[in-house]
């Protein structure tokens, strides 16, 4: 029998690798212990949906982890990582300019209105500069848990461009100091952007201002209050003015593009001065995963995240491979931490049947302490339903109904 896992992250307690190879040692356990002279294979498949984790789902599908100490949010040095795979990078954004690698931030010092004006895209410039150092021309860019709202302002600055006010003084990061911009000096822009083919890897369909915009929208999960973010907003219409005068047109276009808000505004200039083209970010990451072609002879395929509900049917991983999993008509389960979906959604979704830690133990906060050792029984009860289920031909062992998989 061979099970695909292609889970995302249960976000707070494990890394999609994580649940993918806790998951599978519990399958193998629970296989095992019932049928063990009958064959049993995992491929473990990472997955993300363009933000957090899509760096660990490029890994685990054959890029090679790089690192680079770039510009962080604040201005302080950080060590961020992207991947390779010939000519083709993953980056992503939250490992140089995220919220996670704030100052202070893991030790539960919060976001707040100074980091919220202040906060710079300037190091994920840099680590588009880095993969194009390493000869890559086809980048494609994550964006997600963004601590900034420079309108992606600080992507410019990390890729050569210099943002002066009209003294001629070189502005500061930051999204409020756009507010004195009065022009943009590219004669140090990095030219091998022409050449370089840009994939914007977003859900978000936010416009760049007003009020469902970048600092509207995502300034107070940033630290901005209700005067910061009128205040970036405006700033942001100041960005948009000056760099369509640099430009042209394109530029006062782009900010009313869906996607031009993902990222405190990064969305903006990948369309704008990037010319990326806008994915859904998980069809981004399957596509990269090959999951569809991986699927090619399994049984079954388990995919899953921390918490199934109503967001998860918007185009969230679990949905993404159900999807292809569909078009191979391959089965498809779910395991999560909790799911708050209704019996008529779950059928509607395509999950022969979804299973959740909560199933397992009650209380919510062991779930997420214990995530692991939970998962591997939960994943050794899957393992023991499926020896029930296997047979020793082929034919018998595919599994093809719903009652089979009511694991």
């Amino acid at each position: 029998m061979r099970v695909v896992i292609a889970p995302d992250k249960f976000k707070g307690s494990l890394s999609a690798p994580e649940v993918a190879s806790r998951l599978a040692s519990g399958l193998r356990s629970g296989f095992a212990a019932k049928n063990p002279g009958e064959g049993f294979e995992a491929t473990l498949i990472p997955v993300a949906d363009g933000g957090e984790g899509t760096l660990d789902a490029a890994v685990g599908s054959g890029f090679t982890r790089r690192s680079a100490t770039v510009t962080g949010p604040l201005g302080e040095p950080v060590t961020a990582e992207f991947a390779v795979r010939g000519g083709e990078a993953v980056i992503e954004m939250a490992a140089a300019s995220g919220l996670a690698v704030l100052p202070g931030f893991g030790d539960g010092t919060a976001p707040n209105p100074a980091t919220a004006q202040s906060a710079t895209s300037q190091g994920t410039g840099e680590l588009i500069r880095a993969a194009l150092d390493l000869g890559c021309r086809h980048i494609i860019l994550g964006v997600g848990g963004s601590a900034n709202t420079d309108g992606g302002a600080g992507v410019l600055q990390g890729l050569g461009a210099v943002l002066l006010d009209a003294d001629g003084r070189e502005l500061p990061g930051g999204g409020a100091a756009l507010a004195r911009l009065d022009r943009i000096d590219f004669s140090n822009f990095d030219v091998r952007l022409e050449a370089t083919e840009f994939v914007l890897a977003s859900d978000v369909d936010n416009p760049l201002l007003g009020r469902t915009g970048a600092a509207a929208i995502f300034g107070p999960q940033k630290g901005a209050t209700a005067d910061d973010v009128a205040t970036l907003d405006a700033a942001l219409a100041r960005f948009v003015e000056v760099l369509a005068a640099e430009i042209g047109p394109e530029a006062r276009d782009a900010a009313s593009a869906p996607g031009a808000g993902a990222a405190g505004g990064v969305g903006y200039i990948a369309i704008a001065a990037l010319h990326a083209a806008r994915r859904p970010g998980i069809d981004v990451v399957l596509e990269f995963t090959e999951l569809e072609g991986r699927l090619a002879g399994a049984d079954l395929v388990i995919t899953g995240e921390g918490s199934l509900d109503e967001q998860s049917l918007l185009g969230k991983t679990p949905m993404g491979v159900a999807r292809a999993a569909a078009r191979t008509g391959t089965p498809v389960i779910a395991v999560c931490g909790r799911s708050t979906l209704s019996p008529e959604q779950l059928s509607e979704s395509g999950f022969e049947s979804v299973h959740a830690l909560t199933d397992v133990e009650a209380n919510v906060a062991k779930c997420i302490a214990e995530a692991g050792p939970l998962l591997e029984e939960l994943g050794r009860h899957i393992g023991v339903r499926l020896t029930e289920i296997s047979a020793s031909t082929q034919d018998a062992a595919r599994i093809d109904t719903k009652e089979h998989l009511n694991v």
